[in-house]
């Protein structure tokens, strides 16, 4: 039977039937107690802090504005500390980048991405076209977990 027959959508691609929604990220981190207090300090809401002995803790905060959370703490995840990558939507880069530095974060200078021979490359100031979804800045939290900052003023459809 193929994918057409199966759910009956053209170019044998199903219809999604249920809504699926991220809500929540792992961040690895080697410090809970010191990603709790980062996160924290940028304005995030402390969800849950549950720890069951001395080999797990699980440490929930949401940004923001933000249907999303973050999870980290101790038996969460295998990844190694740092090794996380999210991105952080925004409606204003200037005010966002001006927050986090006002908070003591390390923030990048904005910057907008060009793709050359197929790899991409980070390019100085925003996006020349000043288009949503294409001027960016950065930031990592103590562990070297990243976050990129993407300003999205108008959103495209169906978003």
């Amino acid at each position: 039977m193929s994918t057409q027959e199966q759910g009956g959508a053209q170019g044998g691609v199903k219809e999604p039937t249920v809504d699926m929604k991220i809500e929540v990220h792992i961040i690895p981190v080697a410090d809970v107690d010191g990603a709790l207090r980062f996160y924290q300090s940028l304005g995030w809401r402390l969800d849950a802090d549950f720890e069951a002995g001395p080999e797990f803790r699980i440490v929930q905060l949401t940004p923001p504005g933000s249907e999303c959370s973050i999870i980290f703490g101790r038996g969460v995840v295998s990844a190694a500390p740092g090794s996380a990558e999210a991105y952080l939507v925004v409606s204003d880069l200037d005010k966002a980048r001006a927050d986090l530095a006002g908070r003591g974060v390390q923030v990048s200078e904005i910057f907008h991405k060009v793709y050359e021979t197929g790899a991409e490359v980070r390019v100085d100031g925003r996006d020349p076209e000043g288009r949503s979804y294409a001027s960016y800045a950065s930031f990592s939290d103590p562990d070297g977990n990243g976050w990129v900052l993407q300003e999205v003023r108008e959103r495209l459809p169906g978003r």
